[in-house]
């Protein structure tokens, strides 16, 4: 490299902490950047890279009076999506990474991708993005600092984390960040990797530029790393939304929910109350991570590490999202949507009918008869939390917020009850650890097969999946005052196969169920896996749904369960010999109290 490219980013340095000079020094030698450039975060240097991304082509600016400061990226047709057959979790024995992650030693990770990076940016500036997962002067908040020759990733994490000279000024001169390298090489998926080295707090990523395989504050920080982080310091980094729900008394109640992909996660993180809740309104602390610790009052509290949403564009519309349409509306990156004639965005989902005269996310003309999407199945947005009208302002509280509930969700057409609150902590454990989505015959050419994703980590974690069952069951007995823990399913079908629920805005009725139930306000009915609403513990008043519906959405038959029990069965044993022995005594219970069951499925009731 040539020395005098180094000695201008030294002078321009945004910290004298030897640690990160002598960090970029040694990967500035090994990339070849024609030039290195400190991401200070301020206004004029987002203004000045995104003039740069436009000028190369890498951002596309759309109508700037409908959609201010709005621009349009398009990726590589071969890089749209996360890649987990190419992630790999680099500990130092398999057993670490356990059966469900891919597992590479480090010490071959490093060899491998350190020859992918040789001289990878020649012809590049490398950007160096210091930023703040959680809010600034949380004991909650980890600092990282990526290394990337994307301008794309450095305006994106800008808006996903708090980026910038604050980070550093936080980090001081202190050897404790975490450590990412992203280069996009040629975006070739034969020289794509992302390697997460848990004992070093270190990613490396090369040979894609899709957002969750690059912005490495998000899955690879927050989850992957942080899950590992938190085993280690007896705290929790959870693929969870955080909500608050508050009554027109102005009581809030917060709630932190698990849900794998295309289960309403966004949606559910952003529900506006049906009319019949007047007074009542629902906060968003985040719709996709939570890093949850013991609080000095013996309770679990949570904050969300992100400042952005990363969310996927089709299916958003008005009746499922409202809320997210609006924080798209200025100050957002969108990712291989289409684009309208007068350049506006557009994704399946938006509006029943696509607007003529559409480009498709490849950027070509759109032909609604080809029958194929024009917007890619996995496009997304990248938008600020602040757009968010009803945004927590709890959302930079250093202490987080205090969880009351913690929600497992799936989609399942039969058998999981629309709601279901368990007996006790180990029992809510195991929900979570079951559960899971059934596939669609598009995916997999066979509909019903139940796919297991436990807490909706399974791409996540970054150790073994059993250690981390252990890790949940342990956090027991360091939480005095632990939520409840409750499984809902929305996708419940009846005899017809249609949805016995309609969802969206009306998951409030659960929702508030869920709350009462933690303040001890409502009734329930006790059946052999767990806590279902009676029919007149939901409250069902300005919506139509017939009894029987309602009975079919809450229903509990025990032919179904042993089946269900059954293959949860068949699912730990690909985790043996690391499947905790408190959780198969579980299963083993429930399948007991299911055979003694009574027929229908009723018990006991408060």
């Amino acid at each position: 490299m040539n020395p005098d490219v180094y000695q201008a980013a030294a002078a321009s340095a945004l910290t004298t902490n030897d640690y990160v000079l002598e960090w970029i020094a040694e990967n500035a030698q090994r990339c070849q950047p024609d030039a290195i450039e400190w991401c200070d975060g301020s206004e004029a240097e987002k203004r000045r890279l995104t003039d740069r991304a436009v000028e190369q082509g890498v951002l596309i600016p759309l109508n700037q009076k409908k959609r201010p400061g709005c621009y349009l990226h398009r990726s590589d047709a071969n890089d749209v999506a996360r890649v987990e057959h190419l992630t790999f979790i680099c500990t130092p024995t398999k057993e670490e990474a356990g059966p469900t992650n891919h597992w590479m030693a480090p010490t071959e990770a490093y060899a491998k991708l350190a020859t992918l990076l040789e001289g990878s940016m020649r012809g590049r500036t490398m950007y160096v993005v210091p930023y703040v997962m959680g809010p600034l002067g949380s004991p909650f908040s980890k600092i990282g600092i990526e290394l990337t020759d994307s301008v794309y990733v450095a305006l994106s994490m800008r808006i996903m984390t708090r980026m910038g000279k604050q980070a550093l000024d936080l980090l001081g001169d202190s050897n404790d960040f975490s450590r990412g390298v992203h280069s996009m090489l040629d975006v070739n998926p034969d020289r794509r990797f992302i390697c997460h080295f848990p004992e070093d707090n270190t990613v490396w990523s090369v040979g894609s530029n899709y957002g969750g395989n690059v912005l490495l504050g998000k899955k690879c920080l927050a989850l992957r790393l942080g899950s590992y982080l938190g085993r280690r310091e007896n705290w929790m980094a959870e693929h969870m939304l955080i909500l608050g729900v508050e009554s027109p008394e102005g009581q809030t109640t917060y709630v932190a929910a698990a849900f794998p992909s295309a289960c309403g996660k966004t949606n559910f993180a952003m529900l506006i109350p049906p009319r019949r809740f007047q007074g009542w309104r629902i906060w968003t602390v985040g719709d996709d991570i939570a890093w949850m610790r013991v609080g000095a009052d013996g309770k679990l509290w949570a904050i969300n590490p992100e400042a952005g949403y990363f969310g996927v564009a089709p299916g958003t519309g008005p009746q499922s999202n409202p809320t997210a349409l609006r924080l798209v509306e200025r100050d957002t990156i969108f990712t291989n949507v289409a684009m309208t004639e007068d350049g506006d965005v557009w994704w399946e989902g938006l509006t029943d009918r696509p607007p003529s005269g559409l480009t498709d996310w490849h950027g070509h003309k759109y032909d609604p008869a080809s029958g194929k999407p024009a917007a890619h199945p996995n496009s997304r947005f990248c938008a600020p939390a602040t757009n968010n009208p009803f945004l927590s302002k709890r959302i930079n509280d250093p202490e987080g917020v205090p969880i009351s509930a913690l929600v497992f969700g799936g989609r399942r057409a039969t058998t999981i009850p629309l709601v279901l609150q368990s007996f006790n902590w180990i029992h809510g454990v195991y929900m979570g650890a079951t559960m899971g989505s059934e596939t669609t015959a598009a995916a997999t050419g066979k509909v019903g097969v139940v796919r297991r994703d436990p807490m909706a980590m399974l791409p996540f974690c970054g150790y073994n999946m059993g250690d981390y069952f252990c890790h949940w069951l342990e956090m027991r007995a360091r939480i005095p005052y632990p939520p409840k823990i409750f499984m809902v399913n929305w996708f419940r079908k009846g005899p017809t196969g249609s949805f016995v629920w309609p969802g969206y805005g009306d998951n409030m009725r659960v929702l508030k169920w869920i709350v009462d139930r933690v303040l001890g306000s409502v009734g329930g009915r006790e059946t052999p896996v767990g806590w279902v609403p009676r029919e007149g513990d939901l409250d069902l008043s300005g919506m139509s749904i017939a009894s029987e519906d309602f009975m079919e959405a809450t229903a509990v038959r025990p032919e179904e369960w042993k089946e269900e029990i059954r293959l949860q069965g068949e699912f730990f044993r690909t985790l043996d010999p690391y499947m905790p022995r408190a959780l198969e005594l579980q299963r083993e219970l429930l399948m007991s109290a299911v055979e003694m069951g009574a027929p229908d499925g009723r018990g006991r009731t408060p």
